[in-house]
This record gives structure tokens, C-alpha cells and sequence, in this order.
């Protein structure tokens, strides 16, 4: 079974336990305005004309698209029947509904998660204007929770391709530490990085504008704004940020290291004890996540920590989802701020992969910012791949 077979009879499985009667995709030249739900239903493919993918809770899997397009779908071996036009879709689409007699339909619309919102405004017009007259047309609903579930429960293919992901990222960091020197530059360092990318044939999880980020000492702009000219010196607390995609699915990863002044032997104690109060954070944070809890319950729990050692509260929230981007999935592990919407209210689910990166400011020496990958198993959170315990310490 392919892994979009395999999607699709999970989005089904779904659909079943959340008792939606029909799951809804309604696109048109994917080439320019592409929904993301498509990665999971269709993989790379582009839909030219007005298209419609449907799955219902007792098992169809139908697909209305141009007759140009029907050869190239029936090669997924996915959707049957594959119902083919050629000049409008309107009344093969009404028909089938109205056959199909639905008391919901989902369709991609949300508020809180982007990769749930892939029905533009005109087509969500189009559509209500192809239903008029019927009851259909009052009876779409937002697929996010189906969506959501279904990008962050990841079936055994999926965990398999971010476990790798995760293990190629960890080669490059050590790789890069055994590289870098004192008076390299930021970029310099990033170069390296990213040239171990192409080596391996893989893509960067995010642009290479900014991946990785590179953040030597205190006058280095942390975000997301990318590696400067800035040179490494002794002294300076040495941040990334940075992640690789590896048959579609990414990792994403922070790590710090401590570039020793002359003399020194460990990082000062200042540095030490921010190191203890994030590792102490993420591991607080891993431990208390079941599915069940809320993201924004985990996202308390270290926060507290960070602010109870006397740091500010870092902006951003604790953790993500991880999946076919960076930034995946519904639920995040968050404060209930504005910007996130409902995230941080929503429960963690079995198969789910986090990221947990909770960071803090030392002062005069930089930014100290850890992040782990882990996957929300039946008896809670596990690591991905190795976590960082101590400093990296640099000496040359």
C-alpha cells in the first residue's frame, strides 16, 4: 500500500470517528492556489479545472475531475468511481451530492490551522452557488479537526521517513561542530551546513534564507532572520536552528554550543544554569505529554520553569507539530495568545511528532535555545532521535 492509499484510508477511519458523513476538496489550478490537503490525497500532482475529491464515512472514495486529468489519477489506484467532464462541473458535481444525500460536508475552510484552509473564498462561493436550491448548501462545515488529525497522526511510513530525518540532521550537527573554528563567520558556518545537505541529495526543511540559523553571541538577531556576518569569538554561546526534509518529511532542531575563552576548561556558570533551566524544561514538558492533555496544559509547565528561574517568558510558543513541513499540524503546545488561535485548546493525539524548544537570553553571551523532535506513543512522549544533555564545548 502506498503511503496516499494509506492516508486516504485513514482520513475514512476519521471521518468514521468524528461522524462527518462527507469530506470535501474542491480545488482548481493547483499550479498557482495549491490546498495542502492535496499532498495527502493526490501527492504532487496539479489539478487544472474545477475538481472534486470526496470521501465518505461508509467508505467511497469518488474523484469528479476534467477527462484530460482522468488517466493520470487512476494511475494512484485510490479513487473509484474517477467521474470525468468537459466543459462544466456543476452538475455532475451537484448530482453526486445529491445522491451521496450527506447531513455533513466538510470542506477546507479554517480558522486556526493553515494547512486546513486550502478552499479559497471565490471556490467556497462557487460552491455554495453550485448547491443552491438543495439542502447541501447549508450543510458545510469545517474539515480542520478531520485535517488536523489526520497531518498529525502519523502512520508507520510517515514516523519512519522523520525518524531518518531526524538521524541525518544530528550526523550534520556533529559534522559541524567538528568543523567550525574561532573567526569563522555565521554564513560561513551555514554554508557548511548546507553543503552537507546537497551532499546527501536532500532538501532543507525551511528556506535556505534561514536554515540554518546561525546565532554567535549576544549581538546576533535570533529568529527568523538567518546567519550574519557576525565572526564566532571566544566566549559567545553559538545557537542553530536547523532541519532537513528527507522523502518529504522534515525534522527540525536546535543546538548549542560554548566557544571557550583562553584558560577555560567548562562554560561559565551563568551559561550552565541557563542549559539546566531548558533542559530541565523540556524534559518536565516530555514527561507530562499524553494524548488527551491539552497543548496549552505542556506549554505551562515549562514556561513556568523558565520564568521561576528568573528569565523572561520566551514569545513564541513551546512546541509545533512536525510532519511534511516544518510547521505542521492543528494542535501546538502554546499560551492562549491571539496569534494562535484555538491551537493550544486542542488535545494531543497517539502519533503525533512535536517539537519542544523553549529558550532563553544570557547576558553578554547569547542566546541559549534547545529543541527536540518526539512522537506521542500510548504511554507518552518519546525522543526522536538523541537529545543534547551538555554544552558543546569549542575549543579551537
Amino acid at each position: 500500500m502506498t503511503l496516499i492509499q494509506e492516508k486516504v484510508q485513514q482520513a475514512i477511519d476519521i471521518l468514521q470517528q468524528q461522524k462527518i458523513d462527507l469530506w470535501l476538496t474542491f480545488v482548481r489550478e493547483t499550479s498557482g492556489v495549491r490546498d495542502p490537503a492535496l499532498d495527502l490525497l493526490v501527492g504532487p500532482a496539479d489539478l487544472t479545472w474545477p475538481s472534486a475529491l470526496m470521501l465518505t464515512r461508509q467508505g467511497g472514495k469518488l474523484a469528479i475531475i476534467g477527462n484530460l486529468e482522468k488517466e493520470s489519477l487512476e494511475r494512484l489506484g485510490v479513487y473509484d468511481p474517477i467521474l470525468g467532464y468537459d466543459t462544466a462541473v456543476r452538475d455532475l458535481l451537484r448530482d453526486t451530492i445529491v445522491r451521496l444525500d450527506p447531513q455533513t460536508i466538510a470542506v477546507n475552510t479554517s480558522r486556526n490551522n493553515v494547512h486546513a484552509d486550502g478552499l479559497t473564498h471565490a471556490m467556497y462561493e462557487i460552491l455554495r452557488e453550485h448547491l443552491a436550491g438543495t439542502p447541501y448548501a447549508d450543510r458545510l462545515v469545517s474539515a480542520e479537526p478531520i485535517i488536523n488529525s489526520l497531518r498529525g497522526r502519523k502512520t508507520p511510513e510517515e514516523l519512519a521517513r522523520i525518524r531518518e530525518a531526524v538521524r541525518i540532521t544530528d550526523e550534520i550537527f556533529q559534522q559541524t561542530f567538528d568543523y567550525l573554528q574561532i573567526g569563522m563567520t555565521e554564513l560561513e558556518v551555514a554554508d557548511f551546513m548546507q553543503a552537507q545537505v546537497r551532499t546527501r541529495g536532500l532538501e532543507l526543511a525551511w528556506p535556505a534564507e534561514n536554515c540554518p540559523a546561525v546565532n554567535s553571541g549576544p549581538n546576533s538577531p535570533v529568529g527568523h532572520s538567518g546567519p550574519t556576518d557576525i565572526r564566532l569569538e571566544r566566549g559567545h554561546l553559538l545557537h542553530f536552528d536547523f532541519g532537513v526534509k528527507y522523502e518529504d518529511y522534515c525534522s527540525d532542531i536546535q543546538r548549542v554550543a560554548y566557544l571557550l575563552r583562553e584558560g577555560e576548561t567548562e562554560a561559565p556558570i551563568e551559561v550552565q544554569r541557563g542549559f539546566l533551566t531548558i533542559r530541565t524544561a523540556i524534559e518536565k514538558a516530555r514527561a507530562a505529554m499524553q494524548a488527551g492533555v491539552t497543548g496549552n496544559a505542556i506549554d505551562i509547565i515549562a514556561r513556568d520553569i523558565v520564568t521561576g528561574a528568573g528569565y523572561p517568558s520566551y514569545p513564541y510558543a513551546l512546541g509545533h507539530q512536525l510532519g511534511r513541513v516544518a510547521h505542521d499540524g492543528g494542535a501546538l503546545l502554546g499560551p492562549l495568545w491571539e496569534k494562535y488561535g484555538d491551537s493550544p485548546n486542542l488535545k494531543l493525539e497517539v502519533g503525533q511528532v512535536f517539537t519542544i524548544e523553549p529558550g532563553l537570553a544570557v547576558p553578554g553571551y547569547g542566546y541559549l535555545g534547545l529543541e527536540e523532535d518526539v512522537v506521542i506513543t500510548e504511554s507518552g512522549a518519546e525522543y526522536l532521535g538523541s537529545c543534547q544533555t551538555e554544552i558543546v564545548l569549542i575549543e579551537r
